[in-house]
């Protein structure tokens, strides 16, 4: 028997409209559902092998009704089945009940008493899908007035700024937790001993050879004392080392040496975790007396 839609155009498309609703309803974050959730995996699964079975279903039990058709109906079938799909009774139904025509032998019925050069006009009816697109305009027009003229929702310009505002919002957050897009404004001084570890580690590596070993001094200056070039505390320390020191006579931008945020946040804190350490033979203060305000992490 003819089908207007194959199984397998059908089947496919039944399938991946259930996949879609699936994976606009559950709220999986930035990952596909089925990546997140393997159950619904399972789910996908048993619904694909449901839509075959129900296609087979469906072909066995129209098979064994056309075996059971007398000859005459197996032959009317037939006949309807190399009709084209215009031609067809269900199109014709459909057409008829969107259109609401008339047959042109009836169109005599429809005449006005309008003759203009021998062209006629017919009053023919609307078409039930204007007549019902009008109506539903109408129910729109409503709607929008009451929601947003009288009980005053958002419009869409509302609605953007709102997004806007909270788009900054996240960004902030963002740039608060992440690590390669950390700058002076956001830093925060790191006091847990596996992060002093690896900023020593990194000074050790980095900067020892201008600042000694135990920070004391060489080319570069004391980090141990109260006295800073370029100021003190968390913020002045990162931004000093990430942007680098005074033009033409100071440290280098690290920034552009390959030193990351986090790492020029670990080396920081180790520096301002030495403070009065007193190392041996250090060099004279440098700058200015650094005095932080109480709110700051550290004093340097």
């Amino acid at each position: 028997m003819k089908k207007l839609i194959p199984a397998y155009v059908r089947v496919p498309v039944l399938f991946f409209i259930i996949f879609g609703a699936i994976e606009y309803f559950i709220d999986s974050g930035d990952r596909a559902a089925f990546i997140k959730y393997p159950i619904i995996d399972v789910v996908l699964l048993v619904v694909l092998v449901l839509l075959i079975a129900v296609e087979m279903v469906i072909s066995a039990a129209d098979n064994i009704v056309y075996q059971l058709l007398p000859e005459e109906e197996k032959a009317r079938l037939a006949a309807e089945e190399l009709l084209p799909v215009k031609e067809s009774a269900w199109f014709k139904n459909l057409m008829n009940k969107l259109t609401r025509t008339v047959p042109i032998e009836n169109e005599s019925r429809l005449l006005l008493n309008h003759d203009y050069d021998g062209i006629k006009e017919l009053d023919n009816n609307l078409p039930p899908w204007w007549v019902y697109s009008f109506y539903a305009c109408i129910v729109f027009a409503a709607i929008y007035l009451v929601r947003f003229e009288i009980l005053g929702a958002d419009n869409q310009e509302m609605e953007l700024k709102k997004e806007l505002a909270q788009a900054k919002i996240d960004v902030e957050a963002y740039m608060k937790n992440a690590p390669d897009l950390m700058d002076e404004k956001t830093v925060t001084l790191l006091t847990d001993p596996a992060a002093l570890a690896q900023g020593k580690e990194i000074f050790t590596t980095n900067c020892a050879a201008c600042h000694r070993a135990d920070a004391g001094g060489q080319i570069g200056p004391n980090l141990t004392d109260d006295h800073w070039i370029l100021g003190g505390g968390i913020k002045n320390v990162f931004h000093t080392i990430t942007n680098g020191g005074r033009d033409g006579k100071g440290m280098v931008s690290w920034k552009t040496n390959g030193m990351k945020p986090k790492d020029i946040q670990k080396v920081a804190s180790y520096v301002l975790s030495l403070r009065g350490s007193n190392p041996k033979d250090a060099k004279a203060p440098d700058g200015e007396l650094w005095v932080e305000e109480a709110s700051a992490s550290a004093v340097k």
